[in-house]
């Protein structure tokens, strides 16, 4: 579903939905899913890895010398990739681990996700999208500010739409 915006220059523009709302993102998240679980099965570590695959394995080893449910450990590692990989909000990646239509995770099991996530820079990942939206749909300021705050967008905090704000053309 897309949503009509009154462009500063006067023209009106096509904002299109979120991008994790769209079938091709669910299936990007399913293939780096199931590459990042084999290679965790193999229990090798490549080099050329992404960082969060390795925060990931990180997270899950440190989190196996406690008895630490499965599910918990599972949650863990995608709100990893979540937070790592596709720059999403706090709020964003709790509500995907939660929701009957994401991931399905108990609100336990996303309560302690979220407690030992490591090494996300919120702030970062709100300024990313940010520049997305600016470098790809040509959003105005207000309409990236709004994107990034709102409930039916990206939920980021205010104050971490405003940094990202300020640091945009950085």
């Amino acid at each position: 579903m897309s949503k009509k915006i009154q462009g500063e220059d006067g023209k009106t523009y096509v904002q299109k939905k979120p991008f994790y709302k769209r079938f091709w993102f669910w299936v990007l998240i399913i293939i780096i899913v199931i590459g990042v679980g084999s290679q965790m099965g193999n229990g090798s570590s490549s080099t050329s890895s992404s960082s969060s695959s390795s925060e990931s394995s990180s997270a899950k080893s440190s989190s196996s010398s406690e008895k630490v449910p499965t599910e918990y450990k599972n949650a863990l590692i995608k709100a990893q990739s979540y937070a790592t990989t596709m720059d999403m909000s706090e709020a964003s990646v709790k509500a995907q681990l939660t929701s009957d239509s994401g991931e399905g995770f108990s609100e336990d099991a996303a309560n302690y996700a979220m407690k030992n996530l490591k090494g996300v820079n919120w702030d970062k990942n709100a300024l990313a999208k940010a520049k997305s939206y600016q470098d790809d749909q040509a959003m105005s300021v207000d309409a990236i500010r709004e994107q990034l705050t709102s409930t039916a967008g990206e939920q980021f905090t205010a104050e971490q739409a405003d940094y990202a704000i300020q640091h945009l053309g950085n």
